[in-house]
């Protein structure tokens, strides 16, 4: 018999997207019957309001999860790494954001709209991932063009706000714009160069190829996502002065010809997605519009001339929304409709 509500706990709940989750699951009336919120002892004993109730943050240990059916991770890879085995240990399903199990090949990696079928195989380790918000965004726009006509190859430019980063990051930058405008000398200690009025095409640590650590994630967990394990993609990770919502210019070369209008017709029928594209009109889709929302927007489609089957997308989304919290829990949904 399934159970009527459920209790969840929300690892690293005091954090930017640890708020998200808590927010998220309330806007969808997910049933929990308990909620469990749990951070650092730096963080613990804080009071945070769900469902009318303020509920208080209790300190992270391995007895945490005892009777808890889905534990929402995060808190960093390292806290994943140590406690998630000891919630799947005490009977939680584990829905872990950060990049420590998302590319282990019985691990399954989900996007909802994309590959939901991956979610059965949560069964052999307990542990489903979320993937890298940026790589979220990119292949709930990618799904539908890659079902109609196959895709060959992928060129991405990410233009990410500082929330991706963290709390801290977005105080970074607020706290630099102040400075700047009173004649201060800035504080850098998030990012290693000025973020304010800044674009700094540095996203984690650089690696021995030249890529970043993001950029790698990008083309990874693409291709795990998808189930195409050969698909050529690069990627460019760049960090820019907004607060909230990741843009992407993202260029696609197919197997099959498709035009800019298949294309917007594809996407306008595509789960999680809002076309928004009436370049005439000042129309497209902006960091601005898409903070608060859940949708992936894609605007500025069109032909890329430049070879015989490429597409040009704008792709905007709330990362700390669908980028992680909202995909979390949309994962949680299939999870106790489906198998708990």
């Amino acid at each position: 018999m399934k159970k009527e509500e459920y209790t969840v706990a929300i690892v690293g709940a005091t954090g930017a997207v640890g708020e998200q989750m808590r927010e998220v699951l309330e806007e969808r009336q997910f049933p929990v019957g308990e909620l469990i919120l749990l951070a650092s002892e730096r963080s613990a004993g804080q009071f945070l309001e769900f469902q009318g109730r303020q509920r208080r943050v209790e300190i992270l240990h391995d007895d945490c999860f005892t009777n808890v059916d889905i534990a929402l991770f995060s808190a960093g890879g390292s806290v994943s790494a140590k406690f998630a085995p000891a919630a799947v240990s005490a009977g939680a399903v584990v829905i872990d954001n950060t990049a420590h199990f998302r590319m282990a090949p019985d691990i399954p990696l989900v996007v909802p709209e994309v590959n939901a079928n991956a979610i059965a195989g949560y069964k052999t380790h307990g542990i489903i991932a979320n993937p890298n918000c940026s790589t979220i965004q990119m292949v709930v726009a990618l799904k539908p063009i890659h079902d109609a006509a196959g895709i060959k190859r992928v060129v991405v430019s990410t233009y990410q706000s500082v929330s991706g980063a963290g709390r801290q990051a977005m105080e970074e930058l607020s706290q630099q714009v102040a400075a700047l405008f009173s004649g201060r000398d800035i504080e850098k200690k998030k990012f290693p160069h000025q973020i304010a009025f800044n674009c700094i095409p540095h996203i984690d640590v650089f690696m021995d190829d030249g890529y970043t650590k993001e950029e790698w994630k990008m083309i990874h967990e693409t291709r795990k996502i998808l189930g195409e394990p050969a698909l050529a993609v690069t990627a460019t990770t760049v960090r820019v002065p907004v607060f909230c919502g990741h843009s992407e210019s993202v260029n696609v070369e197919t197997e099959k010809k498709l035009t800019a209008a298949e294309v917007k017709a594809l996407l306008r029928d595509a789960p999680g997605v809002i076309v928004s594209d009436e370049p005439e009109n000042n129309i497209y889709p902006l960091a601005l519009d898409a903070t608060g929302k859940d949708a992936i927007y894609v605007g500025r489609i069109r032909e890329d001339y430049s070879v015989p089957n490429g597409i040009q997308l704008w792709v905007v989304s709330d990362n700390l929304r669908k980028g992680a919290a909202l995909n979390a829990v949309q994962i949680a949904e299939i999870l106790i409709r489906d198998y708990l």
